[in-house]
């Protein structure tokens, strides 16, 4: 493992924790647009974006660290485009028990806890939504949120499947997509929908 695979992980959680702050950053200015300025002022932003990056550092560290004990004595023949965790573990001859585990204890930590903010934060937006009576505010908010929610869903869903799943279930076709999926396809999208 090398330079790679540390900003692999790195990059797919700061874009987790990115599509988190979207979904707060919607809520505010969708539920409490008055007090918008205050709610996000430059002190929470500057504590969202470095805990985001702390946290994403401490993770990609961990997962390269662990890897980098393993011994890789099979091929090495790799059949994804870059070093994604579960199938780099797949090569490795020696013990990969410590590694699986904390991709699924520390992955499921990160993937998870943000997942229901997201949740609960669109909650409250379609209900204050649904009480607004516009129609063009509405259609407005529902355009905006929808983007943002289809990439969200598609990073989840492709995400979840492809690590919160045995190792004995991951097929390489199937996971060398879900990973394109979840760093590729939504990296590009989210210039669209911010």
């Amino acid at each position: 493992p090398n330079s790679d695979y540390y900003f692999f992980i790195l990059l797919a959680n700061m874009d987790n924790f990115l599509l988190t702050a979207m979904a707060y950053y919607h809520f505010v200015a969708n539920c409490h647009p008055l007090h918008y300025s205050s709610v996000m002022s430059l002190q929470i932003r500057i504590l969202m974006l470095g805990s985001s990056w702390l946290i994403s550092n401490f993770h990609s560290q961990l997962h390269t660290l662990l890897a980098a004990w393993l011994e890789f004595c099979a091929s090495n023949r790799f059949p994804y485009f870059f070093c994604d965790p579960p199938p780099l573990l797949q090569l490795s001859c020696s013990n990969t028990q410590l590694n699986q585990l904390m991709i699924l204890l520390v992955r499921g930590l990160i993937i998870l806890i943000p997942f229901p903010g997201i949740l609960v934060s669109y909650i409250h937006i379609v209900s204050a939504v649904l009480k607004a009576p516009s129609a063009w505010g509405k259609q407005k908010v529902f355009s905006t949120c929808g983007s943002y929610l289809t990439v969200a869903i598609l990073f989840y869903e492709t995400i979840i499947g492809a690590y919160m799943n045995p190792s004995s279930s991951h097929l390489a076709d199937k996971d060398s997509l879900a990973s394109v999926m979840y760093i590729v396809v939504t990296s590009m999208l989210n210039p669209l929908i911010y």
